[in-house]
């Protein structure tokens, strides 16, 4: 594309199947919380205080969220809330099953090559998802097509903002250096491309198998078309 100089990529539903990060990445996460939550460290108490901090403005607001953590855990997964602390404890739990070979994570099979070509072409790659940055790294590190973080220059998560607002896109802008209209930002959700449309930047919708069908003027069925 033209004046283009950035690829912002989406994760679930874009590089990689909506079914490997929900029957996968979610239910590892679910079955080894409770084990995770015994471990005495820094990070982890970290984690657990912000989940608290959630779990009782939840409470507030009449959610009738559950009163043990494991149990918060599991209640938030059901939902798929996009909550900054258990998308950062879920990060560690990846990491420890990344490491021990138990888990591997998958790319759809246009994406190393994309990556391959993006680079030669002088583009910058960054991810922006709601998972942690730490679980966008090791997903990155551990796919069936290799190690693909050398290709990857930035990392976003929900500290940015929210997907669905405009100003976590300028805020992307200004950390990869360029400006919002030198960016195209592929995702399988038509309110992230809306949000990241109104910040200035270019986008395409990702097709893939698994992918909820929505409508937006500009599609891409794979990368072998960007």
């Amino acid at each position: 594309m033209d004046q283009v100089r950035g690829i912002l990529l989406d994760i679930e539903g874009t590089t990689t199947p909506i079914a490997f990060v929900h029957e996968v990445l979610f239910s590892y996460a679910r079955a080894h919380a409770r084990d995770f939550l015994i471990k005495d460290s820094d990070e982890v108490r970290a984690d657990v205080a912000l989940l608290r901090e959630e779990h009782a403005a939840d409470k507030r607001n009449n959610l009738q969220p559950p009163e043990s953590i494991p149990d918060y855990i599991d209640w938030l997964i059901d939902r798929d809330r996009k909550s900054t602390a258990l998308k950062s404890l879920q990060g560690k739990i990846w990491r420890q099953g990344y490491l021990d070979g138990s888990l591997k994570s998958q790319v759809f099979a246009d994406v190393a090559p994309a990556f391959e070509r993006w680079r030669r072409a002088g583009l910058k790659i960054g991810i922006f998802s709601s998972g942690s940055v730490l679980a966008q790294q090791l997903l990155f590190a551990h796919t069936d097509a290799g190690d693909l973080t050398g290709f990857i220059d930035d990392y976003f998560d929900t500290n940015v903002g929210k997907k669905g607002d405009a100003e976590s896109y300028r805020k992307i802008a200004t950390a990869m250096d360029l400006e919002p209209s030198e960016i195209l930002f592929i995702s399988d959700v038509v309110a992230e491309l809306e949000a990241a449309q109104e910040s200035g930047m270019k986008t395409l919708l990702s097709i893939r198998p698994g992918n909820a069908p929505q409508e937006w003027p500009q599609m891409t069925i794979s990368f072998d078309s960007v």
